[in-house]
């Protein structure tokens, strides 16, 4: 756990140096931002914006921030539709219910 939060912290530190002087600093991307650009991307198929919405943070912060955009897509659509989480998941997957 440390590890990875080493890890991200250097690559934070690293990235902030190599910028060279002077430039202008703009707000970067955050993870809830890079994972709904990379899951529209790759509903719509456009292989330049997943690879864009990719680069936009580390892997471990996309796989975090699509994990909770899926947790909160599967919680709205059970509420619309008056169904469990897990049978608007399965159905979503194409799985039996059961």
């Amino acid at each position: 756990m440390f590890g990875l939060i080493r890890k991200y912290a250097t690559r934070l530190r690293t990235t902030a140096h190599a910028q060279p002087a002077g430039a202008r600093q703009r707000r970067g991307h955050n993870l809830f931002e890079a994972a709904a650009a990379y899951v529209v991307a790759r509903a719509e198929d456009d292989q330049d914006r997943i690879e864009e919405a990719a680069g936009w943070v580390p892997p471990e912060a996309l796989s975090f921030g699509v994990s909770e955009l899926a947790c909160r897509a599967v919680v709205a659509l059970a509420r619309e539709r008056d169904q469990s989480p897990a049978s608007v998941a399965r159905d979503l997957l194409g799985l039996p219910t059961g």
